[in-house]
Formats: structure tokens, C-alpha cells, sequence
């Protein structure tokens, strides 16, 4: 079977054949090639449209970090959402939505936007640089087009009273654009039509680099405290002291190249606290007005103490971290005894205030008490009041009427087991009540130096003092100074590239036949720039009353206008101005 010819024959013409026949040749496309490739990724990469999408992007992939718990944050209660979520819950933890900030998506947008603004910064910053030290554009030929334009002249009789020449005149605007701020040139000064080009707002471009810089410094600063920085958080009970070691933390969290070697020995002690509530005003009564912390610091062992003051948002500065005071609440002093009349637990217990009255969770856990443990979970109350019902409530913060109401429970508390409970919640699962509102032997109500005898011998608890505490939390960021300085850096880039008008102006000098010396001037701006218009009429009245203070001096008539206004409405467009321009 014979193949049929195709339909369309791919032909090869060289230029002579196809001008003979009239073919367009078709065009030889050269092959990209594997560098090629690379240099379009690299140029699209530094593209401003793929930074900017890059920052869009960054900001909706840390929207899931608020939606589901970080094990950075609480890995507790990542924990428990697993094990409420057995279906869902693998799946979520393999697309690191419980690391959102560490893992590898977020991390590789982080880093393709950091890669993606210095390739955006470097050439226009090389580019600025030659335009810094180039000289202005050159005079267009017709400065009527110009957005702005205007004109000046100088009458014959001016001109020979003060020897004013378009050399001379040229010579004057400089000096006069110079002053205010412009970068000049004077051009053909020997010629018949003198002109000079200035330019300025070149702290336009210059805040532009300095905006996109300084976000590539927060991005930096932001990585830099990301893996050295740490957070930490520690009560600190009136009379006790803490150290600034891993041990001494009731929550610590590392950064990703966290190392021990950052923690500075120092220590804080709490001398006292004292809150001051509104006892002035009936409506707001009882409310804080003011938390203040005495403190004792050593910057180090051989330090000498030195007394400070904390407050809240006025955190003290110690061992390169910030101490923010962020709690505090009541302390009760406890002594529990067991069964054998040996001291199980004795010691101030943090309590957590539920409300602005103070009403305190309390939770006393006694491991070490024989034959069986003992715990004891309750309310403390700073001023005690009994209502009708016979419930018992706080009637003001201060401790006026401090008193402990307690359930007791004795058994095991669940802690040989080796795995971590919390210290604020009692698990009675395997507990035998002992006391409580419900049962017999009622509930257990502790004044402030009273003691109450547990049932069947199991031992007593005493309510000896009250203390109070504070909650800290401690911060340390090596680059959060950084963070500032760029931070304020970008906010004044940015600025600039806002407020500074990128300008151009042109003036143009000659001579009439009849003597007289005309002048005119034309204003064009690099993009939008509605303040064109003034700025025409300042160069104006900047020209005219050179001129005219020099015509006064001469007793001559006042310089006029040539004709045309200030603020021309040429009908050339940007494009057309760029064209005489260049």
C-alpha cells in the first residue's frame, strides 16, 4: 500500500526565496536550555509581584497556627486533642499543622520570600546607585509638552541695567534649584539657548530600598530570636528566690538551637507584693489599681543584690531577659500531717483566682502521707462571708477574713506512676472522700491559724499563714533590638517612598531679537504626583523673585509673564515627555 504524502510539507527558506515568493520564513526560536531555565526561575523569583505574593502567602499559612494547639505553645493539650481526635488527628499532626511555625511548608515559604526580596533590593539598589551619580536627563526640545510649564521675560531695559544675559540667567536658576534642594546641570552655556536640568526625590527610591531592606532585617531579626531566643514562665511565692536555671522554670520554651549555655546564673526574689484596689469610688470598688513587686536581684553569684520594682508593662531587665509581671494570688501556708502525725507537705500552696473578688481554686496534694496519701481540693476566700443559703463567698480581694473551705480525700494520687499530672487538679478516680459538703463528716472550713483533724486518724491539716505571689514570665530574644531598629527603619522607608515626590525640572534661557531675555520652564514627575502644580508655582515665584528683587534694585518695571500659565495643560502625555527626553 502506498503512504499517503501529509498534508502540510515542513519547507526550509533562506531570505532571498521567501522575499522572491512571499513566504514568511518561519521565526527560529532559540532553545531555553537548563541555564536559561534558571535565569527566567531567578528572574521571576525577584519579580516584586512573586514578593509580594510570597508575603500574602506567609500570612495565610500562619492561620492555622491559631486554629489548632502548638506543641511549642502546649504540648498537653496537643496531646489531648489527639487522643479526642483519633481519626483526624495523624493526619493533622503529618501536615504539621501542630508545628505550624517549624515545619517544613511554613520554613520554605519563609525562606523563598527572604531569597525572593533580596533578589528585588540588590539590582535596584545597584541601579539607584548610577542614578545617584548620573548627571540629569537631558532638555527636552519642547518644554511645552511638560505636565507643568511656564514662562518668564526679562524686558531690554532690565537687561542692560544689570547686564543679565541667557548665560547669566541660565547660571542664576541653578543656583536658585540647587537651593532648593535639586541636583543641577548647566548646558551650553556658549550657546544661544542656555539650559539647566535638575532633578530630586531621590529619597523616594532610597526609602523604597530601605523599606524592602529593613524587611529583610525583621525577617532575620525574626529567625535569629526564633532559634536562640527561649520563654519561660515561674511563680514565685513572697520570701522565696529563683534562679535562672532549666530546673528552676515551671514551664520553659526552647528555642530550636537553644542551648544551656545561654542562661545566665542570676536570681530574683521576691521581697513583697502589694496590690492597691479602689476603695474611693462606690461603682468601682474593690477593683486593682496598682500591682507593685519588690524584688532583690543578683546578676550573678559574686553580684551585689540590688533592689528593683516591678510592675505590670514595666517589666526589669536582668541576664539579657525581660521579667514581665503577668499573675498573681494568694498563698496560703499549709501544714499536713498524716496518720502517723509526721509532716506530709508544709509550705505556701498557689492558689488560682477565678474571680476579681479573688476566690481561689486551692488543690493540696500530700504524696509522702502514710498509711495513705492524702489530697485536698477546695476554695480559698480572702474575706469570707456566709450567705443565707449557707454558701460561702468573698466579699472584697484583700484579706480581711482569709479562709480555706477544703474536700479531703485519701488514697492514691496517681503520681509513682512516672507520668506527669497537672499540680492544679486533682484526679479522685482512686480517692476515698474523706470530707466534703455532701457527706457526714461535711466540709472542711479553715480560719487563718485554725486546724482540723481528718477523719479515722488519717491525719490533719493546719491553715498557719497567708502569703502573696506572682506570676513571671521570662523572655529572651537576641534579636528583638534588631527587630526594632529595622522595624522603625521600615516604617520611615516607607514613608519617604510615600511622601518624597521624585521630580524633574528643565529651564531654558534665550534672547529676543529686540533684547529682552525669555525664559521658560517645564515640571515632570516620575509617576503621579498631584503636588506638580505647586511645585511649578514655587519654582515660578522662586525664579520671578530673583529677578524682580534685582529689577527693583534697577527701578524698572516689574518682570510678565510670556504668556504662558504656571500650570500648563500641554497636550503631550508621559510617554511623549519620555520620548523628548531621552
Amino acid at each position: 500500500m502506498q503512504k499517503s504524502e501529509p498534508h502540510e510539507k515542513q519547507v526550509t527558506l533562506n531570505k532571498d526565496t521567501a522575499r522572491t515568493e512571499g513566504i514568511k520564513p518561519d521565526a527560529a526560536l532559540p532553545a531555553l536550555g537548563f541555564t536559561g531555565t534558571l535565569r527566567w526561575a531567578w528572574k521571576q523569583l525577584t519579580s516584586m509581584r512573586i514578593a509580594l505574593f510570597l508575603l500574602l502567602l506567609l500570612a495565610v499559612a500562619a492561620v492555622p497556627g491559631s486554629l489548632f494547639p502548638q506543641r511549642s505553645a502546649n504540648p498537653a493539650v496537643v496531646t489531648t486533642y489527639l487522643q479526642d481526635h483519633p481519626d483526624s488527628g495523624p493526619i493533622l499532626d503529618w501536615f504539621q499543622l501542630f508545628d505550624v511555625y517549624s515545619s517544613v511548608w511554613f520554613s520554605s515559604i519563609y525562606l523563598l520570600l527572604f531569597i525572593s526580596l533580596i533578589g528585588c533590593v540588590t539590582p535596584r539598589a545597584i541601579a539607584h546607585a548610577r542614578a545617584v551619580r548620573a548627571k540629569p536627563p537631558a532638555t527636552p526640545r519642547r518644554l511645552s509638552r511638560m505636565p507643568v510649564y511656564g514662562t518668564l521675560e526679562i524686558p531690554a531695559a532690565r537687561t542692560s541695567g544689570a547686564a543679565i544675559t541667557p548665560a547669566s540667567a541660565a547660571t542664576d536658576a541653578a543656583a536658585l534649584l540647587k537651593k532648593r534642594g535639586y541636583r543641577v546641570d548647566v548646558r551650553d552655556v556658549d550657546g544661544d539657548r542656555p539650559s539647566v536640568a535638575a532633578e530630586r526625590g531621590f529619597s523616594k527610591e532610597l526609602g523604597n530600598l530601605v523599606f524592602h531592606s529593613s524587611l529583610i532585617g525583621v525577617l532575620v531579626s525574626v529567625a535569629v530570636g526564633g532559634l536562640f531566643g527561649y520563654n519561660g514562665q515561674k511563680v514565685i511565692v513572697e520570701g522565696d528566690t529563683f534562679v535562672n536555671t532549666l530546673v528552676g522554670y515551671d514551664a520553659f520554651t526552647p528555642g530550636t538551637n537553644f542551648s544551656d549555655d545561654q542562661l545566665e546564673p542570676y536570681s530574683i526574689r521576691l521581697d513583697a507584693f502589694d496590690v492597691q484596689f479602689d476603695r474611693a469610688q462606690e461603682s468601682h470598688y474593690g477593683q486593682p489599681l496598682d500591682f507593685t513587686a519588690s524584688l532583690t536581684t543578683q546578676d550573678g553569684p559574686d553580684a551585689e543584690p540590688k533592689k528593683q520594682i516591678l510592675k505590670v508593662n514595666a517589666p526589669i531587665d536582668i541576664g539579657g531577659t525581660s521579667v514581665y509581671l503577668v499573675g498573681n494570688g494568694y498563698a496560703p501556708v499549709i501544714t499536713v500531717r498524716d496518720g502517723e502525725g509526721n509532716i506530709a507537705v508544709q509550705g505556701p500552696v498557689v492558689t488560682i483566682p477565678s474571680d476579681g473578688l479573688y476566690t481561689s481554686l486551692a488543690v493540696i496534694k500530700a504524696p509522702d502521707a502514710r498509711p495513705e496519701q492524702l489530697g485536698f481540693v477546695g476554695f480559698f476566700l480572702p474575706t469570707a462571708f456566709v450567705d443565707e443559703q449557707g454558701v460561702s463567698f468573698s466579699r472584697d480581694p484583700d484579706p480581711f477574713n482569709p479562709q480555706l473551705n477544703l474536700n479531703s480525700y485519701a488514697g492514691d494520687l496517681g503520681l509513682d506512676g512516672g507520668e506527669p499530672k497537672n499540680v492544679y487538679v486533682l484526679d479522685t478516680e482512686n480517692l476515698t472522700e474523706l470530707n466534703s459538703r455532701n457527706s457526714d463528716n461535711g466540709g472542711i472550713v479553715l480560719g487563718l491559724g485554725e486546724t482540723y483533724d481528718l477523719p479515722e486518724g488519717k491525719g490533719s491539716i493546719t491553715f498557719d499563714g497567708l502569703k502573696r505571689y506572682i506570676a513571671v514570665d521570662i523572655h529572651h530574644d537576641p534579636a528583638q533590638l534588631g527587630a526594632l531598629v529595622f522595624s522603625v527603619l521600615a516604617l520611615a522607608g516607607l514613608s519617604a517612598s510615600l511622601f518624597i515626590g521624585r521630580r524633574r525640572v528643565w529651564v531654558r534661557t534665550g534672547e529676543h531679537p529686540d533684547g529682552r531675555v525669555l525664559i521658560e520652564y517645564g515640571l515632570l514627575a516620575r509617576g503621579e504626583d498631584p503636588r506638580l502644580p505647586a511645585e511649578g508655582a514655587a519654582v515660578e515665584k522662586l525664579l520671578a523673585g530673583h529677578w524682580l528683587a534685582h529689577q527693583d534694585k534697577a527701578g524698572e518695571n516689574q518682570l510678565q509673564p510670556a504668556g504662558a500659565p504656571a500650570a500648563g495643560t500641554g497636550a503631550g502625555t508621559d510617554g511623549d515627555n519620555g520620548k523628548d527626553n531621552e
